[in-house]
């Protein structure tokens, strides 16, 4: 068995301020309220390797693991696996962007599986993806949306700036 999520949100904001923000992986840790701290490892070209910590969670339990993640801004949208998967089994998480009526539609698919000793089973970990994913999209889309605002940027002055 393995574990699918899918889930997105409707950032009204334009790419651009979306794109880079939630690619700037230094950034991260303001951006989410997990991750407690980001470690660049490796560059090379548009793949980035690097370590990501979580804040403990409700045991004391500090989780952190190592990722590598590809960008492809001409297609808009992004690759990552994890390369130490922990309890996964495997972890594969793609993210894709897209201009919707009134901003951008930030989509993440989750596929995985989790091992036989994992503390929970892939059942478990997709209701607990499922409902962090939208708290997390929920917190981004909030910050984006600021950003784009506070820099008088919003999806209406964005596609007056690209003369649509």
């Amino acid at each position: 068995m393995s574990g699918h999520t899918r889930n997105s949100v409707l950032i009204a904001a334009p790419l651009d301020v979306a794109w880079n923000m939630t690619n700037d992986l230094e950034n991260w840790p303001d951006l989410f309220t997990e991750y407690a701290s980001v470690e660049i490892l490796e560059r090379r070209g548009d793949t980035v390797r690097f370590r990501l910590t979580m804040h403990p969670d409700e045991h004391g339990q500090v989780w952190s693991w190592v990722s590598e993640r590809t960008v492809d801004r001409g297609r808009r949208e992004v690759r990552a696996h994890r390369v130490e998967p922990g309890p996964f089994e495997y972890m594969n998480i793609f993210w894709s962007y897209e201009e919707a009526d009134g901003g951008v539609r930030m989509t993440w698919v989750q596929d995985f599986a989790m091992r036989p000793d994992a503390p929970v089973d892939d059942e478990a970990m997709t209701t607990r993806i499922n409902a962090n994913s939208v708290i997390q999209m929920e917190v981004i889309r909030g910050k984006v949306e600021r950003r784009a605002a506070a820099s008088g940027v919003g999806v209406a002055g964005a596609a007056r700036a690209a003369g649509a």
